[in-house]
């Protein structure tokens, strides 16, 4: 059985994660998320060190996670950062079967696990189930695709939030 590789995300070096000996893996975009000074460092040091690969998922796999997000609706809330992220933990599942993704993100923990990657939280206690995402108008309650380009709604003019739905 293979090692398991680690993704991570910019909260594994905010909220203390030591990459340490394992093989970690980040995106590019993650690195500009990391802003404070001790958590730069820590990045830092791991890339210095080799035990932190940055590395940007192939773009077949950017694809499929569009196709998976648009269903459930989780666009709406993931940044590139994040989709970038979520594709590379598809990339490297595609040749290393034991991939685990280091995120206290909540969106992004509700994505892999709509696709059956395991992932961990560093200090929250993580998702509970499987969420989908709607955009509803606060006035009538009418849903919209999540590609609807408009901030208001059609009918009755109201403004309109991103509702979560239990899957």
């Amino acid at each position: 059985m293979n090692n398991v590789v680690y993704v991570l995300d910019a909260s594994a070096f905010i909220n203390g994660y030591e990459p340490g000996n394992n093989v970690n893996y980040t995106v590019s975009d993650i690195t500009h998320e990391v802003k404070d000074l001790k958590s730069q460092i820590r990045l830092n040091q791991a890339i210095d060190e080799g035990n932190l690969i940055v590395r940007n998922p192939n773009d077949k796999f950017k694809l499929e996670l569009d196709e998976i997000i648009k269903k459930s609706g989780d666009s709406l809330r993931l940044s590139e950062p994040d989709k970038n992220l979520i594709a590379l933990a598809l990339d490297i599942q595609n040749t290393n079967s034991n991939v685990k993704v280091l995120t206290d993100d909540y969106s992004i923990q509700n994505v892999l696990k709509i696709i059956g990657i395991p992932y961990s939280s560093i200090i929250t206690k993580g998702i509970n189930g499987v969420y989908n995402w709607v955009k509803t108008c606060n006035g009538c309650k009418r849903d919209y695709p999540e590609d609807y380009p408009y901030e208001d709604c059609e009918v009755c003019g109201s403004s309109l939030f991103k509702r979560r739905i239990k899957k």
